[in-house]
């Protein structure tokens, strides 16, 4: 007796449910990772990349000129003094002479060369210091700079107590606080120096507290740099402010206050300053700049001599480019270039 019904036992073309499915490597299909969205393909044809070089050179050459006027428009003197300020009988120990309690003022004379408009700012640029030393940036400690009721001096050491006292402001930024003094004299008449609003409002504002004072500030046996005034709270001690906003590089500027009035081309500026600060210990420079300011901010030419550097980098490419494509034409996508036509027997 026949019967049409399948073997149980199963052959060669049967399938077993049972066995486990192999996992496939195939990635789930989207749009996304097989590159299917739409996309941008601009075709860079001589005209197109010719007129992209051209245009940039457009654009940069007028700004590189501008920016480069409005750097030489800005009136700038930097008078060094660190070694002048420095009698020349002492200029052998330059470090004595700094630590000693003798009288360091100085005279010197600086002469405008342009009409400076207000406002004037003045500067103290130090060069051959690291503010950015990683231990010296890591010296304070910013709670306890606008609360009040912190004790914490935690990376402060070694200014971080004295007599057992926690010092406020502590750390060696604060305790290095500059403290040369400039003022300015013109026609026997005081030229008055503005050392308010030079700091940055948010700092004053946001890290420094209203209700903080100094204490115990300057009192150890090593005196680092200038004191302040335990009666005025630390966000109006604007000097301080400005020094603790630690510079990136050796040599950089800090605003000491803005001159308020013209000074005329010709005028002879009498300047008296204290040469109280040490970088002699460190072969350190000090100079006292004076600088107006122009809507690009003070002098700089990299700005625009980078302008004009790449502005004239493409408008010589623009040309090159030209020169060859009229000179030299080719078709768009010509299949006589393709390596396989130019060497058909393929050696």
């Amino acid at each position: 007796m026949s019967s049409n019904a399948p073997s149980s036992s199963g052959g060669v073309g049967s399938a077993d449910t049972s066995a486990p499915r192999r996992s496939s490597k195939r990635p789930k299909y989207s749009r996304f990772t097989q590159q299917e969205l739409p996309a941008c393909k601009p075709i860079l044809t001589p005209r197109w990349v010719i007129s992209a070089f051209m245009l940039v050179s457009i654009i940069f050459i007028p700004i590189g000129v501008a920016s480069l006027f409005a750097s030489r428009d800005v009136v700038e003197i930097v008078d060094r003094y660190e070694t002048e300020c420095i009698p020349e009988a002492q200029r052998k120990d330059k470090v004595k002479f700094i630590q000693s309690s003798g009288n360091k003022t100085c005279n010197r004379v600086i002469t405008v060369p342009k009409r400076m408009k207000k406002p004037i700012y003045v500067y103290y640029q130090l060069d051959n210091f690291y503010q950015n030393h990683r231990r010296y940036v890591k010296s304070r400690n910013d709670d306890q700079l606008k609360d009040p009721n912190s004790q914490s001096v935690s990376d402060c050491k070694p200014e971080d107590t004295v007599n057992g006292s926690v010092i406020v402001p502590c750390g060696l930024i604060a305790w290095s606080l500059f403290n040369d003094t400039y003022s300015f004299s013109r026609n026997n008449q005081q030229v008055a120096v503005n050392k308010k609003g030079i700091s940055w409002k948010s700092d004053r504002n946001h890290k420094f507290g209203k209700d903080v004072f100094p204490k115990n500030f300057q009192n150890g046996t090593l005196i680092g740099g200038a004191h302040l005034n335990a009666s005025i709270p630390l966000s109006e001690q604007e000097d301080l402010i400005v020094w603790m906003r630690t510079a990136a590089l050796p040599t950089f500027r800090k605003l000491y206050g803005k001159i308020e009035e013209d000074l005329q081309a010709n005028d002879v500026i009498q300047v008296t300053l204290e040469n109280n600060y040490n970088t002699y210990s460190f072969n350190g420079k000090k100079k006292l700049v004076l600088s107006t300011t122009s809507w690009l901010g003070g002098k700089n030419d990299f700005l625009g001599i980078a302008y004009l550097t790449v502005g004239g980098l493409c408008f010589f490419l623009a040309m090159a480019f030209t020169i060859v494509y009229l000179v030299k034409p080719r078709r768009l996508g010509d299949p006589s270039y393709l390596s396989w036509n130019r060497n058909p027997g393929g050696h």
